[in-house]
């Protein structure tokens, strides 16, 4: 009842979940399509999606401003953008215009992110209980069920707009229940002292680990089972629609156990599980057993971002709570800049079961980070 409750508290900013996730969830299935309309090999298409973190990151630092510009209606006006946007990528064959689109598709998601999130941390103070891995888990299970859609649109040759499209119009509706008054709190009410820059990037640094694990998976999972495996699209689709439903199932059941546990605990165990689901995604002799790494590293990565940005929402002054969150997500998409070109040329060089192999690796560096974060103190006490 935990998991119930927590959404129908937080039900509008998790409605803005459910958006950025099917749209996301198309472009996972989506991927081998893309990449062939525009002819690019690995390396190439991994730099191509550098567009679409420049606009993410671009986005988050002036997420706190247009938050204050659009105030109840910044989720509605994120929306509608997102929505926009990811109309005009799928119609792309030329290789920097796909790129020059894709930051348009990654300025938008990234204000959406920030703005969602503040929310839901904002929720959080109000309630005094969790409600961070809920709300992601929206996200992951939208994503899944539109991964799934995209596969079946796949194999029925459906055009790649006209399922964009729909998405666009199923996001369109939901923007009338999307409006939300900020929580405005006076600067001098809080606390005053130095400026938590150290929690901010800790913090940050673990939601980047989360969320470049999740970029590679997302990104290129499909890929990995269609040509390393010798998959079909609907196989294809099915890597990331794993991961979409894992993600979903972990992030739910992070919802119960942070309300019972401490968020050491969860951190590290959560990272050597989704470890270990990369390694066995890296080594899968078949798309079964693809399946069972790309949701065993699903299941572990999926509450380690929520967790990162409830951390930040729960340890600065109120006042400060969007723009630290933006800050933590700037450096958690950063990543983006990362992830796929890294993958890229890995992939180009060595061939993706060396770079999911990497991604074990990277996805343990969140452990010395989580033991340095947890020795400090919280604004509300909790561990």
């Amino acid at each position: 009842m935990s998991i119930i409750s927590a959404l129908k508290i937080s039900r509008r900013p998790a409605a803005a979940f459910v958006v950025v996730g099917l749209f996301w969830g198309c472009f996972a299935a989506f991927v081998p399509v893309i990449k062939g309309q525009l002819g690019a090999n690995d390396a190439l298409f991994g730099t191509l999606l550098l567009g679409s973190a420049t606009g993410l990151v671009t986005s988050m630092w002036l997420a706190p401003k247009a938050d204050k510009i659009f105030g109840p209606h910044a989720m509605q006006f994120g929306i509608a953008f997102l929505a926009l946007a990811w109309l005009v990528p799928p119609t792309m064959t030329v290789p920097l215009v796909f790129a020059a689109t894709m930051a348009l598709v990654g300025m938008a998601s990234g204000l959406l992110d920030v703005v969602m999130n503040a929310r839901v941390s904002e929720l959080e103070g109000i309630h005094d209980r969790p409600l961070m891995n809920a709300n992601h888990a929206m996200f992951s299970l939208a994503y899944a069920i539109s991964a799934t859609i995209t596969g079946l649109a796949r194999e029925a040759q459906i055009p790649t707009l006209y399922v964009f499209a729909g998405f666009t119009v199923v996001s369109l509706l939901l923007i009338p229940f999307l409006r939300m008054q900020p929580v405005v709190t006076d600067p001098d009410a809080d606390t005053t002292g130095r400026y938590p820059l150290w929690p901010i990037l800790l913090a940050g640094g673990i939601v980047l680990v989360a969320f470049m694990s999740e970029a590679t998976v997302e990104g290129w999972s499909a890929l990995h089972i269609e040509r390393t495996l010798g998959g079909g699209a609907a196989e294809g689709a099915l890597g990331p629609a794993m991961l979409g439903f894992t993600m979903a199932f972990g992030r739910f059941s992070g919802q119960a156990l942070s309300e019972h546990m401490r968020d050491l605990h969860v951190l590290i165990t959560a990272a050597l599980i989704a470890a270990t689901g990369a390694i066995v995604a890296a080594l899968a002799p078949s798309p079964l057993f693809a399946y069972i790494g790309f949701g065993t590293l699903g299941l572990g990565v999926s509450v380690i971002g929520p967790i990162g940005l409830a951390i930040v929402g729960r340890i600065v002054p109120a006042h400060l709570r969007t723009e630290a969150i933006s800050k933590a997500a700037v450096i958690g998409f950063s990543g983006f800049f990362v992830a796929p070109v890294a993958m890229g040329l890995v992939s180009e060089h060595f061939g993706l079961r060396v770079a999911f192999g990497g991604v074990a690796a990277f996805l343990l560096l969140s452990i010395p980070l989580a033991l340095t974060i947890a020795k400090m103190p919280r604004a509300d006490g909790r561990g």
